[in-house]
């Protein structure tokens, strides 16, 4: 069954049917979800939701546009929240984005690095944000060890360069709607160069739908479309990619 390795069902475009979409994402062949947070209620909400369906599992995390919000108790409570359930697998989403700056550049460095201390003392890997902010994400990676719990840059949009880094790094790294896109050249040359036991797939969702349904909220049974889409990318069958990435996303996120 297909593995969403990343999902926001605490999205308020959920609201009215959070149910009604998990269940249909599951009747869709939607074997697994991990539900990523953004800020402390998301991490207690995705927690909760994972509470309630045995195939949703939980990360916990500060995204860089909520780091300006966070203070000292933040990072108490998410070390506490990280060690609720055994359904909390991961620390994120945690990192950089340097497109919408919604939190000054030195707070999101300060919280990304605090995050991944975290992680370490926990050995739990990290979800990472990076947006347009490449060369800031690798050096704090490399810099402050997180290959030791490992993780995966999710919606890659790097180089194949820059994933030679992140594969040496002990990090995986995931694919969404975006390569649907007509302008996805470069991310389709990193389909073709990942190999096969570091990729994952994600929809994202609510955002990033894939063709033919961009414009629509994005949910989880669209990650078939991922990976049918880089099963033609790397010209083969549809449930090879289906079957390793959900192996990979099991691997990482130590779930049995």
């Amino acid at each position: 069954m297909l593995f969403d390795s990343h999902a926001h069902y605490h999205d308020e475009r959920f609201a009215n049917d959070r149910h009604e979409a998990l269940m249909k994402a599951y009747a869709d062949g939607v074997g697994h979800i991990l539900a990523a947070s953004t800020d402390i209620a998301s991490s207690r909400q995705n927690i909760k939701l994972a509470g309630q369906y045995d195939f949703v599992y939980a990360a916990v995390g500060i995204h860089p546009h909520d780091a300006i919000n966070a203070n000292d108790e933040s990072l108490e409570e998410l070390a506490e929240l990280a060690l609720q359930s055994e359904k909390v697998v991961a620390i994120g989403e945690i990192g950089l984005d340097y497109f919408y700056d919604n939190s000054p550049r030195d707070v999101q460095k300060a919280w990304f690095v605090r995050q991944i201390n975290l992680a370490r003392e926990l050995r739990k890997p990290v979800i990472v944000h990076d947006r347009d902010a490449h060369e800031d994400t690798m050096h704090i990676l490399v810099s402050e060890k997180a290959s030791e719990t490992g993780g995966v840059l999710h919606c890659y949009s790097g180089s194949v360069e820059m994933a030679r880094e992140v594969l040496k790094n002990n990090f995986y790294i995931s694919f969404g709607g975006a390569i649907t896109f007509k302008n996805a050249k470069k991310s389709i040359e990193v389909v073709r160069y990942v190999p096969d036991d570091r990729l994952l797939i994600e929809t994202d969702c609510p955002y990033l739908t894939p063709e033919p349904y961009r414009g629509r909220r994005n949910e989880s049974g669209y990650v078939r479309l991922v990976a049918e889409k880089i099963a033609e990318i790397r010209n083969i069958g549809l449930d090879e990619v289906i079957s390793k990435t959900a192996e990979n996303a099991k691997r990482l996120f130590n779930i049995r």
